[in-house]
């Protein structure tokens, strides 16, 4: 994993092919990541706790209160 890293909150919506590693309707941490970005990937932390590559496109952001968000990164 990379340094320190911006980290935003995004919601899966598509899991085609990763069933055993993304949830459908899942509240997922994402790490900004420039080079994947530029290449349609986003950098999650998946189920297994470690960071990978998926497409963006199984993605969408989300925003929510900063004291939700707060709690949803500390756990």
């Amino acid at each position: 994993m990379a340094k320190t890293q911006a980290k935003q909150l995004v919601v899966c919506i598509d899991n085609e092919g990763y069933a055993a590693s993304l949830e459908k309707r899942k509240i997922y941490v994402g790490l900004r990541d420039a080079d994947a970005e530029k290449h349609g990937l986003l950098r999650i932390i998946d189920e297994s706790g470690e960071d990978y590559l998926y497409p963006k496109t199984f993605f969408r952001s989300i925003a929510l209160p900063q004291a939700v968000k707060k709690a949803v990164l500390a756990v």
